[in-house]
């Protein structure tokens, strides 16, 4: 038997399912800051280099395909399909990482103890994803110059950072 809705749980109820679409969009706006970020950075260092869509298209080739077809950009086969496949799952993971960063800040502004953990979490992570890449991804590393991957992570740390610090200006952090 459940209890009857009543005035005050149902505008209690309200209140949380407008906190959730507002954390929900919050994380969708700063995964797609992130992911915009890196996408332009990528662009214009292929555009100046004389190779359009040339990152998204290895990148892409070593995910979906294990590797096999990379070269060097002077022989680089444009595959527009592996492109916008791997701009999409790329879009997608930044926007799981602006919903996860969201929920932890949520988190943190009520337990300032955690505030730190989880600044700590996502530098750790940025590490952990170019260090995984140089280990696990070596013909990745001969077509891309892993400073510019490292680079365009930090820019998209800090443009996500940069909007969830607007949106949380009043959070305490305690180490």
């Amino acid at each position: 038997m459940t209890a009857p809705l009543t005035e005050t749980t149902s505008a209690l109820s309200k209140v949380q399912a407008s906190k959730k679409i507002k954390l929900s969009q919050e994380g969708i706006i700063a995964g797609t800051c992130g992911a915009a970020t890196i996408t332009i950075w990528f662009l214009l260092l292929d555009v100046l280099a004389g190779h359009p869509l040339y990152t998204p298209n290895m990148l892409g080739t070593a995910l979906f395909k294990g590797g096999t077809g990379l070269v060097s950009s002077a022989h680089v086969e444009l595959s527009l399909g592996i492109v916008g496949v791997f701009t999409a799952t790329h879009w997608l993971v930044f926007e799981l990482i602006g919903a996860l960063a969201a929920l932890l800040l949520a988190l943190a502004e009520h337990n300032p103890n955690l505030g730190f953990g989880v600044l700590l979490f996502f530098v750790l992570a940025i590490d952990g994803l170019v260090g995984g890449a140089m280990m696990f991804a070596e013909p990745v590393l001969h077509a891309l110059a892993w400073q510019s991957v490292l680079v365009g992570n930090l820019f998209a740390a800090v443009a996500m950072g940069g909007y969830l610090w607007r949106r949380h200006p009043h959070i305490v952090m305690y180490p």
